[in-house]
């Protein structure tokens, strides 16, 4: 994947809005009729409004600390206009001195679409899998 495939570049301003915290930067990258499958909290949402409204709360609750992502095993298929793709995220929270804090990690996939000049996510899935004995989801990649 090269950085003219619509879905690096996602990835690099989804990486770039959160670190900054960046509700607006963030809000850019989907389309108006955002749909996403998130595992935190609900089981989706709809509508670039609400995930908007998720993102600043998000961000709000980090306080003084920041959250770097970075993007393991990813892979897209692009067409004309529509690309296709999913990447590994972990989420590290730093402290404001840089000092890793607490990370988790989940499988994302996001499907794009060519908007006039523009590339926009109208659909975002995240999941984990699920430990069968403790119903609980991993969080940490275990098989590199």
């Amino acid at each position: 994947m090269g950085e003219n495939n619509p879905f690096s570049r996602a990835l690099a301003a989804y990486v770039e809005a959160v670190l900054a915290k960046d509700v607006d930067a963030f809000a850019a990258l989907y389309d108006q009729d955002i749909h996403v499958f998130d595992m935190w909290g609900t089981w989706s949402i709809h509508g670039l409004a609400a995930w908007r409204e998720m993102a600043a709360g998000w961000f709000s609750s980090l306080g003084d600390e920041r959250v770097v992502v970075s993007c393991d095993s990813a892979d897209s298929t692009v067409s004309e206009d529509l690309a296709i793709g999913h990447a590994i995220l972990t989420y590290t929270a730093v402290a404001p001195d840089g000092t890793a804090l607490r990370s988790l990690s989940n499988r994302a996939t996001m499907a794009l679409r060519r908007t006039g000049d523009s590339w926009k996510i109208f659909h975002e899935h995240t999941s984990a899998p699920i430990d069968h004995q403790s119903q609980q989801a991993i969080l940490r990649r275990d098989d590199g």
